[in-house]
């Protein structure tokens, strides 16, 4: 296994904005971390990644069992370094091509 860059999201407990389904409304943050392959496609991603982060897209705001919460967007994101994609892990061959695809 080679080297990884780690992103780490420190998502904060606020209240939503408006243009946010439900303005007003308290939510809950929390912390998100993924990794990539620390290589010239890893670094790459991680631009990509962190344009999206600033725009809004990264994240998005769920009802969770009475709860609302920051989550994971529709941006695909690998949160293990191992356990297959089946466990948003690694190994997965088309992760990178994936998520380009997405950015």
């Amino acid at each position: 296994r080679g080297t990884a860059l780690q992103p780490l999201f420190k998502m904060s407990y606020s209240c939503f904005k408006v243009g946010d389904p439900r303005p007003g409304q308290p939510y809950k943050g929390g912390n998100f971390c993924a990794f990539l392959p620390d290589n010239k496609a890893g670094l790459k991603i991680a631009k990509l990644l962190k344009k999206a982060f600033e725009r809004g897209l990264t994240f998005q705001i769920k009802s969770c069992n009475g709860e609302e919460r920051v989550t994971w967007g529709l941006i695909p994101h690998k949160t293990s370094w191992d356990g297959g994609k089946a466990r948003n892990g690694y190994p997965d061959a088309h992760y990178l091509q994936e998520v380009s695809t997405v950015l």
